[in-house]
């Protein structure tokens, strides 16, 4: 909805705004409450808590005054067939444009090798490391929502990197390395300043990647890429937090860790180099302006750098 509210140059700001609060009261303040709400009263007291949220959360959309509108394709066919339509023509944009196939492919990957570790294993390497309780976990995970806000008001504060896309990537690719340092970590300030790095990159590439979605995505395609992209998101998330599990048990706890941390990084290199991202953000300009025609000798106009061309 954002591109439809505000003007080209105020998107950033506006995910950067998203990116600094979402993680504030998803990672930082909530998984605080819930801890101490934990070692104060009782999980089950926690949860009936967070359940009560979700009844505030409801009361908002039910003041919402919206009409219902009849759902039509882009052929202008209501019914199932337009939306199957709708959805070949957004799988086939995705596959001829490489930035948004390499991000989502990279993106498939990270989940695997992050949410599980994150998700399922982080509260065992506080207990079984640190002989840590559910306050200690809800202060790791607060320390995660606390960069994720800090990385993306950094972000947004200025303006889109020239090398949007590079920099995205490398900052979930190498931002994962602290990650590798919670399965050896001995003492809960380590691990939270692990969570911290990891949180602040990680927010940061995703308002790049929120902005990227809404300037260079066409408009009438935004909703199915999106959606996309949250398909992808969630695709996997499931089978990382199943086998993570097993793969503990196998493995050890560090070695998840550690691999958890490196892998990304790798990945990050290919999905830049592969499909030669670096090219393409360079011929499409965001919050840069074209480098200005410089006169030859000749007396004939080039556009420098060359390499901007694709």
């Amino acid at each position: 909805m954002l591109p439809h509210l505000l003007s080209e140059d105020e998107l950033l700001a506006a995910n950067g705004l998203e990116g600094t609060l979402r993680p504030l009261a998803q990672q930082a303040a909530g998984p605080a409450l819930g801890g101490i709400a934990v070692a104060a009263l009782s999980p089950g007291v926690a949860i009936l808590t967070g359940g009560l949220a979700y009844q505030v959360s409801a009361g908002c959309l039910l003041v919402m005054k919206v009409r219902p509108r009849k759902v039509m394709g882009t052929n202008g066919a209501p019914g199932v067939a337009a939306v199957f339509s709708d959805l070949r023509e957004g799988f086939r944009y995705v596959r001829r444009t490489s930035w948004l196939w390499a991000s989502l492919l990279f993106a498939l990957a990270l989940v695997l090798f992050i949410i599980g570790p994150l998700e399922v294993l982080l509260p065992f390497a506080i207990r079984d490391n640190l002989a840590g309780d559910a306050g200690d976990y809800g202060l790791a995970l607060a320390a995660f929502g606390v960069g994720g806000a800090v990385g993306a008001l950094a972000l947004s504060s200025g303006r889109l990197p020239r090398r949007y896309l590079t920099v995205m990537i490398l900052m979930w690719g190498l931002g994962s390395l602290p990650f590798a340092t919670i399965g050896v970590a001995g003492a809960l300030w380590v691990m939270c300043a692990a969570l911290l790095v990891v949180g602040a990159t990680y927010s940061a590439a995703m308002v790049i990647w929120g902005t990227l979605l809404q300037r260079r995505v066409p408009k009438g395609l935004r909703g199915r890429v999106s959606s996309l992209d949250f398909f992808v998101s969630l695709a996997l998330m499931s089978v990382s937090m199943a086998i993570a599990g097993p793969a503990d048990a196998a493995f050890g706890i560090t070695a998840v860790f550690v691999v958890a941390g490196i892998v990304p990084g790798f990945l990050a290199l290919a999905a830049i180099v592969v499909p030669r991202l670096d090219r393409d953000e360079l011929a499409h300009p965001l919050d840069h302006p074209e480098p200005a025609p410089v006169k030859g000798l000749s007396g004939t106009t080039q556009n420098e750098p060359k390499g901007s061309e694709r």
